[in-house]
């Protein structure tokens, strides 16, 4: 298997929407995805980078670019 993983995270006050148990959802990364998982009721979900940098932007204002010399 040739999966990479990282740390794992908690999300503090999250509330599992499958099983309803706050503070049992970890965050991590798995093959450039990130992924949610319930550590009570192993409920999963995921998004892939791509989307969650296009949601981060979304919003953002760009006011220059710097390009050094």
């Amino acid at each position: 298997m040739n999966s990479t993983r990282s740390k794992k995270r908690f999300i503090a006050g999250a509330t599992c929407p499958s099983c309803k148990s706050m503070d049992t959802l970890m965050l991590y990364m798995e093959n450039n995805v990130e992924k949610v998982e319930c550590i009570q009721c192993g409920h999963q979900m995921s998004q892939p980078e791509t989307q969650i940098e296009k949601a981060a932007r979304e919003h953002e204002t760009v006011i220059g670019v710097f390009k050094p010399e």
